[in-house]
């Protein structure tokens, strides 16, 4: 982060502005990470299968602390003791990290990775099908293709791994140029293709001119620097001019990026509140935002985490129209928690809900206009009519 006064701020209520952001809400690592197009700190819920136990259960850190010095102490793998930990506790968005995997994902915040350039995500019972595929990148080239099934990487069959693993499997050692061969399915062709890994690097957020005179602003994720991209947008844009704000298929990222772009738009005031182990917390934009030009914000099913935390603070603000579907729903925040073997678990602590009090986690925020095909030019006549377009 530039140096300077801080973009946001988050603070118990009741106490003085000042603390940075460093908190997570997370969602998209393991579809995407090494996997190829988004970076660590989101992990989405397809990923990860829902246990039973409630949403709200969160991770005792120092028990888990505990079970993972008791294993070594055993001659056994703290990573696996807190593994298992992790999994008996209920926790959804729990995981556990060696450190060379949390250094790589501390390394894609900043956009860059290697892998193959695809996103995975588990499609129901129909096992792990390829969700996005990286323009330029080593799958584009072999003609893989959005919807696709994997079958297996590198002979391991994927069925019953959760798409954590298989990013694992994908990532590999995480050296450019090494192979990994991917078992693919379409319809009713299946064939083996051997792709070499590639250091990638993301676009999160792209911008043009539409036909009408009106901006669209699309943020694919929220890795550094997004949200300053965001607002370098609004910012350059003609005088007058709307702005469609795109966040479907946004998994999530760093809510510290969100907030500086709900900074673009809002003068100030209440982004969110959340809880940390009990204690109340807010986040804040930064004065000095756009509050007058039309503004639209399109959302899906794949608007996640910290994009749904930026939805919520411009739907309950009355900054914006959203158009589209219910998004996903996933407001818990996670903390890391390094282990004694130097291994890494991102634990929920806690959950977020928007200005007006309203609750995301498992329910999601519902547009103001329902448009499902289409749904794109829904939303630019929705902003013509608020005199966004010409």
């Amino acid at each position: 982060m530039p140096a300077g006064p801080a973009p946001f701020c988050i603070r118990p209520r009741g106490v003085v502005r000042g603390a940075v952001l460093t908190l997570v809400f997370t969602g998209v690592l393991a579809t995407a990470a090494a996997t190829g197009s988004l970076p660590r700190q989101e992990r989405s819920g397809p990923e990860r299968p829902a246990r039973a136990a409630p949403a709200g259960e969160t991770v005792d850190r120092a028990a888990l602390s505990r079970a993972a010095a008791a294993a070594m102490a055993d001659g056994k793998s703290g990573k696996k003791a807190a593994e298992e930990f992790v999994s008996r506790s209920g926790d959804r968005w729990g995981a556990v990290y060696d450190k060379k995997e949390y250094a790589e994902f501390e390394q894609a915040l900043g956009g860059a990775y290697t892998g193959v350039g695809l996103s995975a995500g588990r499609a129901g019972a129909s096992g792990v099908r390829v969700t996005r595929v990286q323009p330029g990148g080593p799958a584009e080239r072999a003609g893989l293709r959005a919807g696709d099934r994997l079958v297996s990487v590198d002979g391991r069959p994927v069925d019953g791994l959760s798409v954590s693993e298989v990013v694992s499997l994908l990532r590999g050692d995480g050296v450019p140029g090494s192979a990994v061969a991917l078992r693919v399915e379409r319809g009713r062709a299946a064939w083996t293709q051997t792709l070499r890994r590639a250091r990638l690097a993301t676009d999160p957020v792209t911008v043009r001119r539409l036909d009408d005179g009106a901006v669209l602003i699309r943020v694919a994720a929220f890795t550094k620097g997004a949200g300053t991209r965001v607002r370098d947008a609004v910012r350059a844009a003609p005088a007058g001019a709307g702005v469609l704000l795109d966040l479907r298929g946004n998994a999530g990222g760093l809510v510290a990026e969100a907030a500086v772009a709900a900074s673009a738009f809002l003068d100030g005031g209440l982004v969110a509140t959340y809880d940390v182990e009990g204690e109340q917390r807010a986040v804040y934009a930064e004065g000095g935002g756009d509050t007058g030009r039309p503004l639209v914000a399109l959302i899906d099913g794949g608007t996640m985490s910290a994009a749904e935390l930026l939805t919520g603070a411009l739907q309950d603000r009355g900054r914006a129209v959203t158009v589209g579907s219910r998004t996903f729903g996933k407001g818990s925040v996670q903390m890391p928690s390094a282990l004694p073997d130097g291994s890494v678990a991102e634990l929920t602590v806690g959950h977020y809900r928007t200005p007006a009090g309203h609750a995301v986690d498992g329910r999601g925020i519902t547009p103001d206009l329902a448009a499902e095909a289409g749904a794109e030019e829904r939303a630019r006549t929705v902003l013509s009519g608020l005199g966004g377009g010409s």
